[in-house]
């Protein structure tokens, strides 16, 4: 089908359906300009819980769209694509993260909502990149605590916080892809520029950047921040929404150790929705996020005490 039908008719079923679609920064440039609301994990589980449509099309991941229906049980929660997964909630398996968790059975469980709603369920906290410093800083200092899935953001945690953290041994593909050989070659060439980085990239990526910080953070410290030339360590698919905010900046997405086309990091389960895919999902109400209710109920529990502190 031709763009231009495409564009039509989802905003027609849209209206026609009383549906409001939420994408990730990190989705196709033709869906973040269809989108209602484009935002990270935390301001997209926000707008959520407070839309009024009957349908929500997450053009995101699993594990989004699935949060975005633990919040809201009585609306319909499609995903263009089933199978938009993600590395750091499909190396967590629930049966594996039990055991786990046996392992220290007095500690506090922690988890980044890039998980399941099996594992959010196993959680006493869900955090994002945006809020995690200020969760774990919530718990009693004399609480121990278990950190999943991402073993970065929980390094990184453990710098930031000055607490002990049992980390899940999990990761992100698309922020431990970024080769620093490659960031100082340009660096080299740009030395006025900055590096704003995602906490997700490893360890020897943070020590090189200016800023770290979650996709929300890293967008306002570039609108923000005086520097004309800045290096983005994280999914190439933010600078979209921000080269149209400071297009009087020069961005340049941080290389990856692929050689691709794009030379940047990008998430390959982000990027299998479509513009066509996201309209048969819309026609058809198809494929609907569906979970059962008493896991519902766990799952929320975390996330509401998560909303309630930031």
């Amino acid at each position: 089908m031709d763009k231009k039908i495409l564009i039509k008719e989802i905003i027609r079923l849209k209206q026609e359906k009383n549906a409001v679609i939420l994408a990730h920064y990190y989705q196709n440039e033709e869906i973040q300009e269809i989108a209602d609301f484009i935002g990270d994990s935390l301001e997209l589980s926000k707008k959520a819980q407070n839309t009024n449509a009957d349908v929500i099309v997450f053009a995101g991941v699993h594990f989004m769209a699935e949060t975005a229906k633990i919040l809201n049980p009585d609306k319909k929660v499609v995903l263009p694509d089933f199978n938009a997964g993600c590395s750091l909630a499909d190396g967590c398996n629930p049966k594996d993260f039990k055991l786990f968790k046996e392992k220290y059975p007095d500690h506090v469980v922690v988890t980044y909502i890039n998980c399941s709603a099996e594992i959010k369920a196993m959680s006493d906290l869900v955090c994002t990149s945006s809020n995690a410093a200020k969760i774990i800083g919530s718990i009693p200092s004399d609480k121990q605590i278990i950190f999943a899935p991402d073993k970065n953001l929980g390094s990184y945690l453990k710098k930031e916080t000055q607490r002990e953290l049992i980390l899940w041994d999990g990761s992100c593909v698309v922020h431990e892809a970024f080769s620093l050989d490659k960031l100082v070659e340009i660096y080299n060439k740009n030395p006025n520029a900055k590096i704003a980085a995602h906490p997700e990239s490893e360890s020897h990526i943070l020590k090189a950047a200016h800023y770290i910080g979650s996709t929300s953070g890293i967008i306002n410290f570039i609108k923000t921040d005086p520097a004309a030339v800045f290096i983005v360590a994280t999914e190439a698919g933010i600078l979209h929404e921000l080269s149209k905010a400071v297009p009087e900046k020069t961005l340049i997405p941080a290389p990856s150790t692929e050689d691709n086309t794009c030379a940047c990091s990008e998430c390959a389960f982000m990027k299998v929705n479509t513009l066509e895919k996201l309209y048969w999902c819309l026609k058809n109400e198809s494929p609907e996020i569906l979970i059962n209710e008493p896991l519902r109920i766990e799952a929320l529990k975390p996330i509401q005490r998560m909303l309630e502190l930031s």
